[in-house]
């Protein structure tokens, strides 16, 4: 009788990219800022799709008609969240929903305008699971994204509500931190200058 191989890392295992804001500080919906001859949105797309998860959900929310006219979502299940200006909790407690009736064993949790987010940076936080609840990368000792929450955090960040809401949940819980500082991406963009410092000189100028 033939055994199972060992588990690839990203087997049972989702990923909610929270990409649902306004851009108020980008002035612009900057889930389609041109970035390298790409919407931003498609480059943080297509580094979580790289990780081979089994599944990836987008969060829309804001101008979420646009971005889906606008931007290839290379295979990703568009989730509109109609509370998304209650902040990113929300947004996470919409894509849970979504993935409800086959819910994973975790989910990896990225950032729609962190397009230099390195596969190699998921698979990190990946391998790092074991008995904590949470598994989030740092960039420079300070935390950011990926994070890996294991299922029994589900239920509480379902209820979880405002900016903080999903923050507290987890400074309860725990997290276990993953440097990552050598894998660079860590950076998002929240304002056009975070864009400018990213672009090459050709792109210099391009908004949309």
């Amino acid at each position: 009788m033939s055994s199972a191989g060992p588990r690839r890392p990203g087997e049972g295992v989702a990923a909610i990219v929270l990409a649902a804001g306004e851009g108020r500080r980008f002035g612009s919906p900057k889930q389609l800022a041109v970035l390298d001859g790409r919407p931003l949105l498609e480059h943080a797309l297509a580094g979580v799709i790289a990780a081979g998860l089994d599944r990836v959900v987008v969060v829309l929310g804001s101008h979420a008609d646009r971005v889906l006219a606008g931007v290839d979502l290379q295979g990703a299940e568009p989730v509109r969240c109609e509370r998304w200006s209650e902040g990113q909790a929300a947004s996470l407690a919409c894509g849970l929903e979504h993935l409800a009736e086959r819910p994973p064993d975790a989910v990896v949790v990225a950032l729609g305008d962190q397009p230099g987010l390195a596969p190699a940076a998921i698979e990190r936080v990946l391998g790092a699971r074991g008995q904590a609840p949470a598994v989030r990368a740092t960039y420079g000792g300070a935390p950011g994204h990926p994070v890996v929450l294991e299922a029994r955090l589900f239920p509480e960040l379902r209820a979880a509500t405002g900016e903080a809401g999903a923050r507290e949940v987890l400074r309860t819980a725990g997290v276990r931190a993953v440097v990552c500082d050598d894998l660079g991406g860590g950076a998002d963009v929240d304002t056009p200058a975070h864009l400018t410092a990213l672009r090459s000189p050709s792109q210099a100028g391009v908004t949309e």
